[in-house]
């Protein structure tokens, strides 16, 4: 092997264990953020033992997708090693597919809708005394609630209603004086 053959070597090599390492390391890092927000969906969750022996199962499928992937990354750095050409995105694209792929295992199951239900719930709970603060603070500044504008407009639609009716009266009157 040439010298020029050697330094391309060692130069592949090198990008594919910096490849190796990256990916590996976003795999961690993904599943700890998975596994982090899939336990953060439990706290506190009022889920029926189906729906968290369901969680369970999508979880389990989803961590057979991880660990098909880090067998299919060995296997791939292997192949390079012996020669074969491996381009070094691949790796990244196994990675993402397969954290795709494990993340559809996990919400598709009953636990993971029932949890964003929960939090959707709080989630509006929350904003609704947010909105009820905003309007009290408003009032006490004197200015305009939302309550005070809807009240006005459904003050001026009552008012059209009303003059329209007038309006017909007078028509009706007129045409009987004339």
């Amino acid at each position: 092997m040439s010298e020029e053959q050697s330094q391309d070597w060692s130069q592949l090599m090198e990008q594919m264990n910096e490849a190796v390492a990256d990916s590996i390391e976003r795999n961690v890092e993904a599943q700890t953020a998975m596994m982090e927000s899939w336990t953060g969906a439990f706290d506190g969750s009022t889920l029926s033992e189906e729906e968290v022996t369901d969680g369970i199962e999508g979880y389990r499928r989803a961590y057979e997708v991880w660990m098909d992937t880090a067998e299919e990354m060995v296997e791939r750095t292997g192949d390079a090693v012996e020669g074969e050409d491996v381009d070094a995105e691949e790796f990244r694209d196994l990675w993402l597919q397969s954290a795709n792929e494990s993340f559809k295992e996990i919400m598709s199951t009953s636990a993971f809708a029932a949890a964003n239900g929960e939090l959707v719930e709080i989630l509006m709970e929350a904003q609704q005394e947010v909105d009820d603060v905003t309007q009290e603070n408003l009032a006490q500044l004197g200015m305009a609630t939302r309550d005070d504008v809807v009240e006005v407009g459904e003050r001026l639609v009552e008012l059209e209603r009303r003059q329209h009716a007038v309006e017909q009266k007078l028509d009706r009157i007129i045409e009987e004086l004339e």
